[in-house]
């Protein structure tokens, strides 16, 4: 994985984004897909009775959750609207900060769930740092600016947080008792 400030390729949905509105509302619908998928691996995570990292998830999620709000509420300020239904054209099933379901396993360990959340933050970074670099919009430019730097910091927690666990043994994927998925 790379750092948030690598030169990847841009993603191809910045391409073509123009707008504060539009930007506002693919930067909303990111940090709700974040927090609903954070949740929803939290809630996974309870089942399995991996409490710590469902705590971790849910930290994770309630700062998504916050994030999002603070750019309705800008919107809001700014007397725009967020378009609540925007043709997405993320360039996978899943949005920049979303993490794939398929990348998890009941019984991750907090340094794969931070890993996981690391490399969403830098996702999400690259998704708005292209825009900045695409855009021809000046509001739209000075935005993702600030939510790029915004996605920077969360890259920062996450490293912070990923130092305080240690990286993951071999074998830590067996069970002895593993569970039994009902037809």
């Amino acid at each position: 994985m790379s750092d948030a400030t690598d030169k990847s390729p841009p993603q191809a949905e910045t391409a073509g984004m123009q707008n504060i509105s539009e930007l506002l509302s693919y930067a909303f619908a990111l940090e709700t897909e974040a927090y609903e998928r954070y949740s929803e691996l939290a809630d996974m995570m309870d089942t399995h009775h991996n409490k710590q990292v469902a705590e971790l998830f849910r930290k994770m999620a309630h700062h998504e959750k916050q994030h999002g709000e603070q750019i309705r509420q800008w919107a809001e300020e700014q007397n725009l609207s967020i378009l609540t239904k925007v043709k997405y054209k993320w360039t996978s099933p899943e949005g920049p900060e979303t993490a794939d379901p398929g990348d998890m396993h009941y019984l991750m360990t907090p340094h794969q769930a931070l890993t996981l959340a690391l490399h969403n933050e830098q996702r999400a970074h690259r998704f708005f740092a292209d825009i900045v670099e695409q855009t021809t919009d000046e509001e739209a430019g000075k935005l993702a600016s600030h939510l790029a730097e915004e996605e920077t910091r969360h890259v920062s927690w996450m490293q912070e947080w990923l130092d305080k666990f240690p990286a993951t043994e071999d074998g830590w994927d067996e069970d002895d008792d593993p569970p039994v998925l009902q037809d």
